[in-house]
């Protein structure tokens, strides 16, 4: 990775939650996106940070700021990101 490309990625946390927080035996995720990172993006990045969750994740939506997100929406600098498993209920 070169220096520029180096330089236009930054850290994010990602809240997990259920089966989500299960497999991955933590309840947050650190990843690392390009600066003007799009949903798909962050999904891609989530299964290439913990690859327990990536048969799930096309079952998953990702919230950016508590809204579900379309996979080429733009995340935010300081957006609170979590992984939404399916749910069940009765």
């Amino acid at each position: 990775m070169t220096d520029n490309q180096t330089s236009n990625m930054t850290q994010r946390e990602i809240l997990l939650f259920a089966i989500a927080s299960e497999l991955a035996e933590r309840d947050r995720l650190t990843i690392h996106i390009a600066a003007h990172a799009t949903a798909d993006d962050v999904m891609l990045a989530i299964g290439d940070a913990c690859p327990e969750l990536v048969q799930w994740l096309p079952s998953c939506r990702l919230a950016i700021n508590q809204v579900f997100s379309r996979p080429d929406d733009t995340i935010p600098e300081n957006a609170e990101l979590a992984l939404i498993p399916p749910v069940s209920g009765g």
